[in-house]
């Protein structure tokens, strides 16, 4: 055994540390076209002290350290290593609820929770998280916020980042460091006896830092946990179907419902998607993709514990009113699908295998911000590429989903191929990255820049790119966080 390893266990302990074929091969790929490379180790600290350690070493060491706490599948090439002799940091071990604070609507959580442990949880205190649409059920839900992933219930996202709140982290230099109001002096503890929750995420003074590790793929430095901003649990739900011909219709709806604030989960999928979601069997899915409508809204209402049944019947009517107003019909069964069954899966996390790989094995998807109006834009330049590819346009699955009340929206394309057919994987590869240009120029804006949506991002802003790097010499000096990744290129050891 080397000292370099030697010292490595003495910090985290032989019993945390991996470096089998078998463990080093799972980190080595995952579904995105990133090129395999294997780690070095992967270690699975337990508690801040420990990773500020091993970042201290990392920086001795001038050892590349990869930051991961969801569990597989992957599917975007953030965790696969784009330098030799990297050690993959698990943090999935780290995984306490450390807090429910019912009377702020706050929980603190370690990255290691994960959508499934979370929201039983909090239901027991009356209280829920807004949540992605169909998250793995491995999924962290820290990393999930740090990503930006989108999350089904605009109206109660006050900022992009929302519901992500205060951060206590580990930057790259070996520091440890906390956000927002929780920059205090005095534990956790200490805070909360003050009636402190850890509510503001801006800070301390006048510098947003828990933005610096948003989106940035663990090259900034190491969560360690998260203060997260959670919503009243509903006494009853309601999900409304609206089925629509065109895209163009369902838009000017969502954009009243926006304005209005009605509705909690609010998102437009195609026929593709919802069959997807629905069914686990790939010719179940093209049989119901034949029964579905080309493309469907579905906004759901709740009421909370103040008079709930009046709140769903108000909402209810108003929301079929401006649907009749826009030639649109609120129902609750569709050909294919029912309005219950729909709402119980995506208030859940995935079934396994991940929804999206029961099409053909295996998905790419392109996503990024733009507003709702431009969308059906979008979905024409996507449609014409694919055609172009000979990729049929049946296959396409969208999903629209308003983000910040509606001041954006998340636009994603997901394209099923089979992974073991390389003629197909290297068809679908060229035309991903056509589609990702093509989109680009329209306007697209790639804020979760995995892969080479980066070289596309940070190679037409310079300015952007080079403050980054200034800031990224600050924090994470030696470059040993995630180098490779965004506009960081690995440094010459």
């Amino acid at each position: 055994m080397n000292s370099k390893k030697k010292t490595l266990m003495e910090i985290i302990g032989k019993e945390n540390v991996f470096d089998d074929s078998e463990t080093l091969e799972a980190y080595s790929r995952d579904y995105s076209f990133a090129l395999p490379m294997k780690p070095w180790v992967v270690v699975y600290p337990e508690n801040v002290n420990v990773v500020q350690k091993i970042v201290q070493w990392a920086n001795r060491a001038q050892t590349p350290l990869i930051p991961a706490s969801s569990g597989p599948p992957r599917f975007h090439g953030d965790t696969v290593p784009s330098a030799s002799g990297a050690v993959v940091v698990n943090l999935s071990k780290m995984n306490r609820i450390r807090r429910i604070d019912r009377r702020n609507r706050m929980a603190l959580i370690e990255p290691g929770v994960t959508y499934s442990q979370l929201q039983p949880e909090l239901a027991k205190e009356g209280l829920r998280l807004t949540s992605p649409l169909l998250p793995r059920a491995g999924k962290s839900v820290v990393a999930g916020l740090l990503e930006r992933q989108p999350t089904l219930v605009p109206r109660y996202q006050w900022a992009i980042l929302d519901p992500l709140r205060c951060l206590e982290l580990v930057w790259g230099n070996g520091q440890v460091f906390t956000t927002g109001e929780a920059e205090c002096p005095g534990s956790l503890e200490e805070e909360w006896a003050k009636k402190l929750a850890q509510v503001a995420a801006p800070g301390p003074h006048q510098t947003d830092f828990y933005k610096l590790v948003s989106a940035a793929q663990g090259s900034m430095g190491i969560v360690t946990w998260a203060s997260v901003k959670c919503q009243m649990l509903p006494k009853i739900r309601k999900l409304f179907l609206i089925p629509s011909e065109r895209l163009d219709n369902l838009i000017d709806f969502a954009y009243q419902l926006l304005r209005f604030r009605f509705g909690d989960e609010l998102l437009l999928l195609n026929r593709s998607n919802l069959a997807s979601i629905l069914e686990a069997d790939a010719d179940q899915i093209r049989v119901l993709k034949e029964k579905l409508p080309p493309w469907i809204l579905l906004a759901g209402v709740a009421g909370l514990s103040v008079l709930p049944e009046e709140r769903v019947a108000f909402q209810e009517k108003d929301i079929t009113e401006m649907a009749h107003q826009n030639g649109l019909q609120p129902l609750q069964e569709i050909p294919g699908a029912k309005a219950n069954e729909v709402l119980e899966l995506i208030l859940n996390p995935s079934r396994d295998p991940f929804w999206k790989l029961g099409c053909k094995g295996g998905f790419q998807d392109i996503f990024f911000l733009t507003t709702l109006d431009k969308t059906p834009g979008f979905v024409k330049t996507m449609c014409a590429v694919a055609e172009g590819h000979g990729y049929p346009e049946s296959e396409i699955g969208v999903y629209i989903q308003p983000v910040h009340q509606g001041a954006g929206c998340h636009c994603e394309f997901s394209l099923p191929f089979d992974p073991n057919d390389p003629a197909e994987a290297s068809r679908i590869r060229e035309l991903f990255i056509r589609a990702s240009e093509e989109m680009l120029k329209q306007g697209a804006f790639f804020s979760r820049p995995y892969g080479i949506w980066a070289d596309m991002a940070f190679g037409r802003d310079t300015q952007t790119t080079t403050v980054l790097k200034k800031i990224k010499g600050i924090f994470d000096p030696n470059h040993v966080m995630n180098p490779g990744k965004l506009c960081f290129n690995p440094p010459s050891r």
